[in-house]
């Protein structure tokens, strides 16, 4: 058995490691475009906010570990084509530009997913950065080592752009922050949410929604952002306006993709090629509640898909039980976490549906600390099974998401949640937690 990964990533790097336990007697072998494997994205705002100076701490595991582990790992090498019929692939090596050809049993799709640069005027000036791997990290923390550099602006208000501008408050800045939509974390929280945490943005930067960025001006670096509405100094400028599948080797295959190029598998990771998987952030995800395709291109996905198809590749028949998006950030003083669908999401899947909306304190009132905690409950008008839940407060918040999402997954109604034995100690909640008392309150 021969088996080829293309992408040593989150998603690859959890199945090649799941096949070898599977099938140690299989060929396994890696391709991987860029010289970094095994990275996690996730650390890169807190890298570059020196909440820790090593880089290699983003780093799971090593080429030599993979090598150790009897997984053949080629580094800067680009599949460049496939031959589905032939079961064969064209692969460049980027060190010296020759090519290839290598042969698959079985091949795992695992290329990730590339930022989203919209078509800005002059976005070719230096000291503009996406961030998306460790290069780009790497690139900014030098950038911001220049005392000189002052003004930053990130454009884009999702999980990133948020986590990277209070990284850069911290780094004591001058941070703007410009959103085209009207809100911050449109895909992701309801309005309700979203209003608490841009309140508390408003303390920290200088938050401007419902603004187009154009262009840039600048004769080598970035000097000013041109937006609809004025222009602004910059010094630098970090696009955080989301990621789309790379999807450039794959898209002429046949293989079925949702209309952003993110793959449609089964639920073993299958693609409709003949034994072509894919996982990761190139791949559309089935959702527990709202039992559609979705692209939600989280490590948490891409590490347990990843998984699932390494078992299947080494020979299992395991099925991945599906995501309901559960996710969480913290941007300055607020904690916010999210899981299932949003009511916009309940609306747009024509699930008739309800909602109660609560604000409570996080502990009790004689500790210190004690900050609001507000809850959102999306539970279905008929059966009041908990379709969806957002959470946003100071310490304590973004954890009780996990309570939220296990009620979603044992499809739990909302009436389960008045009675439920939460913990109760001064330092941690209260009595009766606030999702006690959005069980009881439900209409």
């Amino acid at each position: 058995m021969k088996i080829i990964i293309i992408g040593a990533q989150a998603a690859g790097a959890s199945a090649a490691a799941k096949a070898k336990r599977m099938n140690p007697e299989a060929t396994i072998r890696i391709y991987e475009k860029s010289d970094i494997v095994s990275f996690g994205a996730c650390g890169l705002p807190y890298f570059i906010g020196n909440h820790f100076t090593d880089a290699n701490e983003m780093i799971s595991r090593t080429p030599e570990q993979f090598q150790k582990d009897g997984i053949e790992i080629k580094t800067l090498h680009e599949v460049i084509a496939i031959d589905t019929n032939q079961k064969k692939l064209t692969v460049k090596d980027l060190n010296t530009g020759n090519c290839f050809d290598d042969s698959y049993d079985k091949l795992l799709l695992a290329v990730g997913a590339s930022p989203i640069i919209p078509p800005f005027e002059n976005s070719q000036l230096k000291n503009i950065f996406t961030l998306r791997n460790l290069h780009d990290g790497l690139a900014i923390k030098q950038t911001l080592s220049n005392s000189n550099i002052k003004n930053l602006i990130v454009i884009g208000a999702g999980y990133i752009g948020l986590e990277i501008a209070e990284s850069l408050v911290a780094l004591q800045k001058n941070v703007k922050l410009i959103q085209l939509d009207d809100r911050i974390l449109i895909d992701a929280f309801d309005r309700q949410i979203t209003e608490l945490i841009e309140e508390n943005i408003k303390q920290h930067c200088d938050l401007h929604l419902q603004e187009r960025v154009l262009g840039f001006e600048g004769s080598h670096n970035v000097t000013h952002v041109i937006t609809d509405k004025s222009q602004y100094p910059a010094d630098v400028v970090i696009i955080a306006t989301g990621v789309k599948p790379n999807n450039d080797i794959y898209k002429n295959l046949g293989i079925k993709t949702l209309a952003n190029g993110a793959i449609i598998t089964n639920s073993f990771g299958q693609t409709n090629m003949a034994d072509i998987y894919a996982a990761g952030d190139c791949v559309a995800l089935h959702h527990r509640v709202s039992h559609s395709m979705v692209y939600i291109p989280l490590a948490t996905g891409a590490n347990k898909l990843g998984k699932i198809v390494g078992e299947n590749l080494g020979g299992g028949n395991c099925e991945y039980p599906g995501t309901i998006g559960t996710s969480a950030l913290k941007v300055f003083d607020i904690e916010a976490g999210r899981t299932g669908l949003t009511e916009s999401e309940a609306k747009k899947a024509g699930i008739p549906y309800k909602t109660v909306i609560v604000k409570d304190k996080n502990h009790s009132n004689y500790v210190a600390g004690q900050t609001s905690v507000t809850a959102k409950l999306i539970y279905h008008a008929d059966t009041r099974v908990i379709l969806g839940g957002q959470i946003a407060g100071g310490r304590g918040a973004a954890l009780r998401i996990n309570t939220l999402a296990t009620a979603i997954w044992m499809n739990l109604k909302i009436d389960e949640l008045a009675m439920m034995d939460f913990l109760y100690a001064p330092p941690f909640s209260r009595p009766w937690d606030i999702l006690n008392i959005v069980g009881s309150i439900a209409k």
